[in-house]
């Protein structure tokens, strides 16, 4: 399986012929290292509504046929549009041909901003536990510190996690640290940082923190892959 960070939270899986992206905001994105129009996948999942996460998901879905899994509310928002969009929600999984999606539980907001300025709410945040290829990937969405992923990482063995290190919107290094730790990752990669002024981080502090609870870190430049 190749990783590709393609910067912020988004992350694409490709293995065995198919492809799934994660969180695809490319346009407006000043890491991103390719454009929505270079990305072919099978699937896109989003882990809540913001724009930077949703940003690019609409037309990567329509151009590539893709389905779009997301909780109901979002998945509902998004197929309005004409793409195949798959709603589900929390602790349910989503299987196709070549992977399972299973949904698990994240402590953020989620809304899009409506044609009056309002915000309108687009249900639960999320984060994402992959199973592909033989290999367990988790991207834990947007999300502050909780105690279950002390039970995600006991239930579940991990191979790679993408872990929000940001502060601010976010939990910042030393809370993400303390993630880290209970999600037994055997890779833990720091995303949601770096983008926009509020979440400065200097990953390799946070790299500092993770060999100090003895955890392979791994920092990841937009456009890098990761082989597994």
């Amino acid at each position: 399986m190749e990783i590709r960070f393609h910067g912020h939270s988004c992350i694409q899986l490709t293995g065995g012929g198919h492809s799934v992206i994660i969180d695809p905001f490319l346009t407006g994105n000043s890491l991103a290292t390719v454009q929505a129009q270079d990305i072919e996948v099978d699937c896109v999942l989003l882990t809540h509504g913001h724009g930077d996460h949703i940003g690019d998901a609409e037309e990567i879905a329509l151009r590539c046929g893709a389905q779009v899994i997301a909780i109901a509310e979002l998945a509902g928002y998004i197929g309005k549009s004409g793409a195949k969009a798959v709603g589900m929600n929390l602790g349910g999984t989503y299987r196709t041909e070549f992977a399972r999606f299973k949904m698990v539980q994240a402590f953020h907001s989620s809304s899009v901003e409506g044609p009056d300025g309002q915000p309108i709410y687009m249900g639960m945040p999320a984060g994402f536990l992959i199973e592909m290829e033989d290999r367990t990937i988790l991207h834990c969405g947007d999300t502050a510190l909780f105690g279950d992923m002390k039970l995600i990482g006991e239930r579940h063995n991990i191979d790679v996690a993408f872990i929000p290190i940001g502060d601010h919107y976010t939990m910042g290094p030393e809370d993400a640290a303390l993630a880290a730790e209970w999600l037994k990752a055997k890779v833990v990669v720091p995303i949601h940082y770096n983008t926009f002024p509020p979440i400065r981080q200097n990953p390799l502090d946070y790299l500092a923190l993770l060999e100090e609870r003895d955890i392979h870190g791994r920092i990841l430049e937009p456009g890098e892959v990761l082989v597994l």
